[in-house]
């Protein structure tokens, strides 16, 4: 069979960009080996882009009700007893951590700027990696994606005319394959991407358990002279990060044994843990491939880039890909745009996929604990305790500062747009739901344009002196006002 785009791996990423390509009436197969969806415990919450990209293909109430059940599992956790058995007090507000430094949300600015704009996308952010999967399977059955799950992808043979793709099943035909399979990706490595980086120096564990002495541990993050651990937001979940270099195992069964003697040696708490129901291992291993394309052949999510998880950038980086990258693939592919706009997905997620694995390597750095690096820590908690500081780190963790370097002098060009309530009483997202770039004309778009792009008429009583915008398929702003429109619609539109 032959399909305009074949995706390797069907977890959020890959399933994200098969739905942003359906959305343009583009073929997709997505192959994953396995069977079902994985529930092993990862990532706990998405970022702000990530909150409003669902919300701008109007899945907002999804996540919502997604949250919602987090939070009942939050406060079942929070009603249990704490340390010795006595009913502990509720933690502060929560605005993130860095490094395992809790940042208290009394301490964040929220009059800044940075954080205006994000209209009820900005209240989403508990939502975990399986939710925002199941979330994403249901909207790929409805547009009609073809998951083919127990069909790994073994390898493929690219020409240019398209890629052969191999699987237990037999081949498959395709314009493009896109490499969503993960840090170990077969995609990548048979490709050929190089793939520099940073060695590991850490073992991790993450894990859903059942223990005895639980009342024993802390809530929240905790820093130890043995390492890091961390107890919650579910009831069983631990963390702990040791700093003996990596693991010697990576791929057989966690035990609780394992887990125990890890949470046992940071913790300094004799728990015991008598049932695992989800388990991983991680590293620190930060890498990233030099480009995100060659050919025919792409990559997105973990298969462009690995980090460790601390700040929970991972699965929020890669739903950005997903959404730079499915319009402009669509757009080559029904042949509105020639390959070269697949130029821009390296030009502009590659830079915002380094700052993420710097930002991962920092965390670590004052993480360790030998005295140089508890020297530092104590630094960076005194400057995170402060107003400035607390609203410094949460603006990064949250990704309010993301942007593109587009063409324009406008302040909001080549980044998110905010979610204006228009005088229709619609709002910008509610005009981004099919997946389309919009042009809106709030009065001052000159008459003679004539845009291959929808076009919505309308004024903006909050913004009466803003003529126009040019909002791309992923709500990115290309054009603000001034000189530049016309460029700008032949660039991203044709």
């Amino acid at each position: 069979m032959s399909y305009d785009v074949i995706i390797a791996g069907a977890g959020p990423v890959g399933l994200m960009l098969a739905c942003e390509l359906r959305l343009h009436g583009v073929s997709v197969a997505v192959l994953e080996r396995l069977t079902e969806p994985d529930q092993t415990i990862k990532a706990g919450a998405i970022n702000i882009p990530t909150a409003e990209a669902f919300y701008r293909r109007g899945l907002l109430p999804a996540l919502a009700a997604a949250q919602e059940d987090s939070m009942g599992h939050f406060r079942k956790f929070l009603k249990g007893p704490g340390r010795d058995g006595r009913q502990s007090a509720p933690p502060p507000k929560f605005a993130g951590h860095f490094a395992a430094i809790w940042l208290s949300a009394d301490k964040l600015d929220e009059s800044d700027p940075a954080f205006a704009g994000q209209g009820p996308a900005g209240s989403i952010g508990f939502v975990t990696q399986q939710q925002l999967e199941a979330i994403l399977g249901a909207r790929a059955a409805e547009l009609g994606v073809d998951v083919r799950r127990g069909a790994e992808l073994t390898g493929f043979a690219a020409d240019d005319a398209g890629v052969t793709v191999h699987t237990g099943h037999g081949e498959l035909r395709a314009g493009w394959l896109v490499g969503c399979d993960g840090g170990r990706s077969t995609v990548r490595k048979q490709a050929g991407f190089a793939f520099p980086g940073t060695d590991p120096e850490l073992t991790g564990h993450q894990a859903i358990v059942d223990m005895e002495g639980a009342e024993g541990l802390d809530r929240g993050w905790h820093t130890t002279p043995t390492g890091i651990y961390a107890h919650g937001p579910h009831p069983g979940r631990i963390l702990t990060a040791e700093f003996d270099g990596p693991p010697a195992e990576r791929d057989t069964p966690v035990t609780a044994a394992e887990l125990e003697k890890s949470l046992r040696t940071v913790s300094g708490v004799d728990a015991r843990i008598t049932a695992v129901h989800s388990a991983t291992r991680f590293t620190d291993n930060a890498r990233q491939a030099t480009a995100y394309r060659k050919g025919r052949v792409l990559l997105a999510g973990d298969a462009a880039h690995v980090h460790s998880p601390f700040g929970g950038q991972g699965l929020n980086l890669g739903i950005g890909d997903a959404v730079n990258l499915g319009w402009k693939l669509a757009a080559v592919v029904t042949g509105r745009l020639g390959e070269s706009l697949l130029d821009t997905y390296t030009a502009e997620r590659h830079p915002i996929g380094a700052w993420v694995l710097d930002w991962t390597r920092a965390q670590i750095a004052v993480m360790r604990p030998d005295p140089h690096a508890r020297a530092l820590r104590a630094v960076v908690a005194d400057l995170a305790g402060t107003v400035a500081g607390t609203t410094y780190f949460a603006k990064k963790i949250s990704g309010v500062w993301q942007c593109y370097d587009l063409p324009g002098d406008h302040p909001w060009v080549g980044g998110s747009v905010p979610d204006l309530v228009l005088a229709d009483g619609t709002t910008v997202a509610g005009h981004l739901h099919e997946g389309t770039g919009v042009l809106l004309d709030l009065g001052g778009v000159p008459s003679h344009v004539d845009a291959p792009v929808r076009t919505v008429r309308v004024g903006c009583p909050d913004e009466p002196d803003l003529p126009g915008l040019l909002v791309r398929p992923d709500g990115f702003v290309a054009w603000a006002g001034g000189d530049g429109l016309d460029a700008a619609l032949r660039t991203w539109f044709g």
